[in-house]
């Protein structure tokens, strides 16, 4: 096939202990899926249904990255999610079936302009500036599926300098893994090659420069991300 103009090249995130990297596709968030987060963001947290935004590929911060504070903030917020790797295709699918298409698991941040997305909230606006910049999407490793990970066991917590401000099981998600994919197949084709970035739990807090973040995902095999904020 010709183009009238070059496609861009694949943006990837490489996979724990193996030599091919996973090619990253469409990346969807879930907002305020754990009970104390909704609470401290002053939402109700009964069990609504869930709600998706979205950012692009170009946007990851990969492991070995750093992070440039952006210019037009002064309060950059952390938020550790459990993120999910896509591998197959999938529109409308069963519950049942949404193991099949899991790739595997991530640490990864929502990085959030949080006085940026205030105001688009007051306003009635997309919350676009706020959530979708350079590396506002932070990525670990991922960590492949297989039949002896225990997502019921999974943790995820967040480190700035040495400090744990975040930490919580992922039992503690209002919407499971599951559930989030069934809903979001139900509407928006699913593609193999998306992360699906299934919520932050309660502790978001701003980050400064010359902080040193660690994100964790604790499993059967720990994985880490960090990051120096420049």
């Amino acid at each position: 096939m010709s183009w009238i103009i070059k496609p861009s090249s694949p943006i990837s995130c490489p996979v724990f202990n193996q030599e091919l990297d996973f090619p990253v596709n469409n990346i969807y968030c879930v907002g305020r899926n754990y009970r104390e987060h909704s609470i401290e963001m002053g939402s109700n947290p009964d069990r609504e249904p869930p709600f998706f935004f979205q950012k692009n590929s170009e946007v990851l911060l990969l492991p070995g990255q750093n992070l440039n504070y952006p210019e037009d903030t002064k309060d950059l917020h952390y938020e550790v999610e459990l993120v999910v790797a896509i591998s197959k295709d999938c529109f409308k699918i069963s519950k049942k079936d949404v193991q099949d298409v899991i790739f595997g698991y991530a640490v990864g941040i929502d990085l959030t302009k949080r006085d940026i997305q205030k105001k688009a909230k007051l306003s009635g606006k997309p919350w676009l500036g706020g959530k979708v910049f350079s590396k506002s999407a932070a990525i670990s490793e991922i960590l492949m599926n297989d039949e002896f990970l225990e997502l019921d066991k999974f943790e995820i917590s967040l480190d700035v300098n040495t400090k744990t401000k975040q930490r919580s099981s992922c039992n503690d998600m209002i919407w499971s893994v599951e559930e989030i994919i069934f809903l979001l197949s139900q509407s928006i084709p699913i593609r193999s090659g998306d992360l699906i970035y299934t919520g932050t739990p309660s502790g978001v807090g701003n980050l400064e420069k010359g902080d040193v973040v660690r994100a964790n995902l604790h499993s059967k095999q720990n994985i880490s991300l960090d990051f120096y904020v420049q």
